[in-house]
C-alpha cells in the first residue's frame, strides 16, 4: 500500500475525533510559542552579537518535538506497548550514564547532563516519561489488587528510576518520579497505598533534606527568604519582585528591569515570574488558563478511555506534564521550595521541550485509537 494511501486511511478513521484531538496539541503549541517569545525577551539584550541565538535553538527543539508528535500519532500503540520496558530500560541506563566521569557533565553541583559528543541531554526528562509509559503496561496486565501489586511493579520502578538521581543529586526529579508513579498506580488501583507510601517518603524527603546544608539553606530561605536577601533569599525575592512590578497589565514586553542580571536563570526555571513582570496579572492568568484548558483536554480524554491500559497511560502521562508546572509555579510564587524543574513547554532547554511534545504525541495516539474502536 503507498505511503499516501495508508496516510489518508489514518486520517478518516481519526478524522471524527479532531475536536477531541485539537485541543492536546494546539494548547502547547500556543505555550512554546509564547515562551520562545519571553525568551527572545530575556535573552537578546545579554548576547548583542547573537541576540536571537538561543531563541532560535529552542525553535529548533520545538520543531523536533512536534516532527516527534507526529511521528507517534500515525504510530500504532502496540509495538511501543510491547517495547515499553525496554524504552524504560534504556531511560534508566542513560540516567545512570550521568554519573560516568567523562559522560556525565557536572552543572550547578549535579550530574544531570550526558554528552555525547554529538549531542547533550538531560535524560530524566525522558525517564519521567517511560517510567508511567512502561507502568501503564505492567498495571494493565496485572490481576492482582493487593500491596503485593503496589510493591512491584509500582514501588521498584520508582525506588530504581529514583536511584541514578539521589546520586547526581537532583531531588525535585526524585520528587517527581515518586509522585508521577504513585499518581500512575492511583489510577489502576486507587490510592490506599500510595496515601499510605507517601508518608514514608516524606520522612525519606525531610532526610535527605536534613543531610546536605544546602539543602536545609534553601529550605530556610524559603521560609524566610529576607533573612539574607543578597544570597539564599535573592531569587526568590527577585522573582517576587518581578509579580509586583507587573501589577495589572505589565510594563510590557522587553520593557521588564528583573532581567537585567538581577532574577537569575530567568529564562529556565524563572519564566513564569518575567511574563509577570512584563505582562502582569492578566499575562500570567492566561497562562495559567492555557494549562487548565490542557487538563481538562487530558481528563476528557480519560472519562473516554476505552480500557484500562488507555485510561491508566492517559493519566500517567498527563501527570507527567502537570506534575513539573505544578513543582515550577509552586516554587516561583513561593508556595513550595525551589527545585530547579523548568515550567512544561515554555522553559528554555531543549530535552524537556522534545519529551513533552512525545508526551502529546502519545496521548494524541490513544485519542485515535479510541475514536477507532467506538467506530468498530
Amino acid at each position: 500500500m503507498p505511503w499516501s494511501e495508508g496516510f489518508s486511511q489514518v486520517h478518516a478513521r481519526t478524522r471524527t475525533n479532531d475536536r477531541s484531538i485539537w485541543p492536546l496539541w494546539l494548547i502547547p503549541l500556543v505555550l512554546s510559542g509564547a515562551g520562545i517569545i519571553m525568551i527572545t525577551s530575556l535573552t537578546s539584550h545579554s548576547f548583542p552579537d547573537a541576540p536571537y541565538d538561543i531563541p532560535l535553538k529552542q525553535c529548533r527543539f520545538l520543531g523536533l518535538g512536534i516532527t516527534a508528535m507526529l511521528v507517534l500519532y500515525f504510530t500504532p500503540l502496540a509495538p511501543l506497548r510491547r517495547a515499553g520496558w525496554l524504552i524504560w530500560a534504556v531511560s534508566l541506563a542513560l540516567t545512570f550514564a550521568t554519573l560516568l566521569p567523562g559522560v556525565g557533565v557536572k552543572v550547578g553541583g549535579a550530574r544531570r547532563w550526558l554528552d555525547l559528543g554529538f549531542i547533550r541531554f538531560q535524560p530524566m526528562e525522558m525517564l519521567t516519561m517511560a517510567a508511567p509509559f512502561f507502568l501503564a503496561d505492567r498495571l494493565a496486565k496485572s490481576q492482582r489488587d493487593d500491596a503485593g501489586c503496589f510493591w512491584r511493579p509500582t514501588m521498584l520502578v520508582a525506588c530504581l528510576s529514583a536511584l541514578p538521581m539521589f546520586f547526581q543529586p537532583n531531588m525535585g526529579g526524585i520528587i517527581l518520579v515518586f509522585a508521577i508513579c504513585m499518581s500512575t498506580h492511583a489510577a489502576a488501583r486507587g490510592w490506599k497505598y500510595p496515601l499510605l507510601a507517601s508518608c514514608g517518603l516524606a520522612l525519606f524527603f525531610w532526610a535527605m533534606i536534613y543531610m546536605e546544608g544546602y539543602r536545609m539553606r534553601r529550605l530556610f530561605a524559603f521560609l524566610d527568604p529576607w533573612k539574607d536577601p543578597t544570597d539564599t533569599g535573592f531569587q526568590i525575592i527577585q522573582g517576587l519582585v518581578a509579580f509586583s512590578n507587573g501589577g495589572l497589565t505589565g510594563v510590557g514586553i522587553g520593557k521588564g528591569l528583573q532581567k537585567l542580571n538581577y532574577l537569575p536563570a530567568a529564562h529556565t526555571d524563572y519564566i513564569f515570574p518575567v511574563i509577570g513582570e512584563e505582562f502582569g496579572l492578566i499575562g500570567t492568568m492566561a497562562v495559567l488558563a492555557l494549562y487548565a484548558a490542557w487538563t481538562l483536554a487530558a481528563w476528557s480524554l480519560y472519562r473516554r478511555a476505552d480500557s484500562v491500559y488507555h485510561a491508566v497511560l492517559i493519566w500517567g502521562l498527563a501527570a507527567s506534564v502537570l506534575f513539573p508546572m505544578f513543582v515550577n509555579l509552586g516554587g516561583v510564587m513561593k508556595l513550595i521550595p525551589l527545585t530547579g524543574v523548568p515550567l512544561p513547554f515554555m522553559s528554555a532547554g531543549g530535552t524537556a521541550m522534545v519529551f513533552m511534545w512525545v508526551r502529546v504525541g502519545l496521548l494524541m495516539r490513544v485519542s485515535a485509537e479510541i475514536a477507532e474502536a467506538r467506530q468498530r
